[in-house]
């Protein structure tokens, strides 16, 4: 086969990192691979980084690292390939509260090293004087309450005996348990030994090849491989008391035993999705997917980490209803693994094809009509987020976004989500599905084991999908959607048709009607989630009551309809749901639920402050970082 020379410059790239990777793992002084060529474009300039990797970059990270629950931290040694040009000196990591014991070379000789000044989002850089060397070894510990790792007791657990330990990454959170260049351009492949607890079993988000463990002084030796280079806030990590059960020949879960059953029946369609995946947009290129249920406090609803999905338990509802998460975390092992955002100013290049490869699976497996009911709630959320943001003129509602000066979390907003998603919906219009999803397939190829800038897929859209047809360019109005504030006006609304009678059901009990028991109880979970979201936000007590005790919603074991229904009981000062209100944000900590509550909260003044305080108060030390990060500044 004949290749172009964009996909051959592209496929000769993916075999030299993947060559170095698999020396650097041989070898003390790997073969130096070129600079990818994204790396050297000024807009992969990662101002969340230290890191200069046109002079010094990681390609490869060898952990050796014992987790000590007591000491609630990691300690022990990475060991990093350095590609280096010939004249560096040396190179600079990032660091965020590491514990720096010293550097050496591979030989043991000992490297000059400095923490440089500590930025309160950034870190300090760690830079190393190579003195030659193109491996160093960095002996450490991780960071006293690092952001990146939180530390459970065993009364946060679902089985109550024993502790538990995971990892969250992104966006620039890594660098607080691992020292390496935290940059999502940089892609590095590694490998990982830990030591865990007697009795406690250690997962990663990579090859296992010790799945039993090996008994060594201090507890179990777990070894793990990862040979395909992949951002470095991928790397995830979980210690606790695991079970595992497979759901199909490449797939599988693992939890805490007590909930495995009911967790894994939860997710059986999970091997289907992985095949619909595949057959839109190509082979699965990470062996095996597999998902590690975590206790409540996960602050996301799941993390893509390579081969292992971290998954809230908010998602296990008892009926299959929200395995749309699922979808979106395994979508992401085409865009966000296979092809990553180079900087966090380009997140959405991972979420928005995300939410719309999503939602793509979902229709394949479950059909059009709750695909749709799912992207027509996503354009609700979309409409909610751009006011948040500050309306459509305010920056923060682009797709490219500058956050020079800011953590890159505030830019993990629906805007790069559902946005996102809608431009890809808008694209797909005005060629077509059956051509967007050749273009999406061919790219993905293109472009696999690397990482992209927003102008870099502008370039490849415009050379491989426009081919510089004009009518097509303004029918679709690339610069416009990408670089532009707001919501152009060819925006695609993919609208549900069921949900017309759901808010005219709405709208007739808002005025005084019997709830709509009969329906309730054919609808789908979608639509019991826009019945409730479509309410007036002014209702009496007296409805609201009769809501309540029609369908149990102060009861309701489906997290995304007990949110709705909460923020329904805030914006209407509702006593009675307090209790439930109370319990769903110590249950949980998932911040898409946690943060607007609290939000929701504070808004309401005099009724609803002391409600935040007392409760966040107490709650505050079961989130994760991330989302205490979030609603500390929420409730001041």
């Amino acid at each position: 086969m004949t290749l172009n020379k964009t996909a051959a410059r592209a496929a000769l790239l993916a075999l030299l990192l993947c060559g170095a990777a698999a020396t650097a793992v041989m070898a003390a002084t790997p073969a130096q691979p070129p600079v990818p060529a994204i790396l050297m474009t000024p807009e992969a300039r990662d101002i969340h980084s230290y890191a200069q990797p046109l002079v010094a970059r990681v390609t490869h990270v060898d952990l050796d690292l014992t987790a000590d629950f007591a000491g609630q931290k990691m300690t022990g040694t990475a060991a990093l390939d350095i590609a280096a040009a010939p004249d560096a000196k040396e190179v600079v990591l990032d660091s965020k509260g590491l514990v720096i014991k010293g550097v050496a070379d591979a030989k043991g000789v000992a490297l000059p090293w400095t923490l440089g000044k500590a930025d309160p989002i950034l870190g300090a850089p760690l830079t190393v004087t190579l003195n030659g060397a193109r491996r160093i070894v960095v002996s450490y510990d991780s960071a006293p309450g690092g952001a990146a790792l939180q530390w459970l007791t065993p009364a946060q657990t679902a089985g109550k005996k024993t502790p538990y330990l995971f990892s969250q990454g992104e966006a620039i959170l890594n660098r607080t348990w691992i020292p390496t260049q935290d940059s999502p351009g940089i892609r590095q492949t590694w490998t990982a030994r830990i030591v865990a607890p007697e009795g406690l079993k250690a997962v990663m988000s990579a090859e296992m090849l010790t799945p039993d463990g090996e008994p060594v002084a201090g507890g179990s030796l777990y070894r793990f491989r990862m040979d395909k280079p992949v951002a470095s806030y991928l790397i995830a990590i979980a210690i606790g008391d695991l079970a595992f059960k497979p759901l199909g020949a490449r797939t599988g879960v693992y939890t805490e035993p007590s909930v495995l059953d009911k967790t894994a029946d939860e997710l059986v369609d999970v091997e289907k999705m992985v095949e619909a995946a595949e057959s839109l947009y190509g082979p699965y290129a990470w062996g095996r997917y597999d998902l590690l249920v975590l206790p409540p406090s996960f602050p996301f609803g799941g993390m893509e980490n390579p081969r292992l999905t971290f998954a809230t338990p908010t998602i296990i509802a008892g009926d299959r209803s929200l395995v749309s998460l699922v979808a979106h975390e395994l979508a992401h092992s085409w865009s966000g693994n296979l092809v990553n955002n180079a900087t966090w100013s380009d997140f959405w290049l991972n979420e928005g094809f995300t939410d719309y490869f999503e939602n793509r699976i979902m229709e394949k497996l479950y059909g059009k009509e709750r695909a749709d009911m799912l992207a027509d709630l996503g354009w609700s959320d979309l409409q909610e987020a751009i006011k948040d943001a500050g309306g459509p003129a305010s920056p923060n509602t682009k797709l490219h976004l500058d956050l020079t000066g800011r953590d890159p979390d505030d830019g993990m907003t629906d805007i790069a989500y559902q946005k996102g998603a809608t431009f890809l919906r808008t694209i797909e219009k005005a060629v077509g599905r059956e051509r967007w999803d050749a273009y999406l397939k061919a790219y993905f190829a293109r472009h696999a084991f690397q990482s992209q800038t927003t102008a870099g897929f502008v370039a490849d859209l415009r050379a491989n999908l426009i081919k510089g047809d004009p009518k097509l360019e303004a029918a679709i109005g690339i610069d416009k959607w990408v670089y532009e504030a707001g919501l152009p006006g060819n925006a695609v609304h993919v609208q549900s048709a069921a949900f017309p009678a759901v808010d005219a059901l709405a709208a007739a009990f808002a005025k005084g009607g019997p709830a709509p028991s009969a329906k309730w109880t054919a609808w789908s979970t979608p639509e019991r989630t826009r019945f409730v979201a479509s309410l007036p936000r002014q209702l009496s007590a007296e409805r609201l009551a009769a809501l309540d005790k029609a369908f149990g919603l102060s009861a309701q074991g489906n997290s995304e309809i007990r949110f709705v229904w909460l923020q329904l009981a805030i914006a209407n000062r509702y006593d009675p749901a307090t209790p439930s209100l109370e319990a769903f944000l110590t249950d949980q900590g998932r911040r898409k639920f946690v943060a607007p509550l609290f939000k929701d909260l504070m808004e309401q003044g005099t009724w609803g402050q002391p409600i935040a305080k007392r409760v966040y108060a107490k709650t505050r030390p079961l989130y994760h970082a991330v989302t205490r990060q979030t609603v500390d500044t929420i409730v001041k």
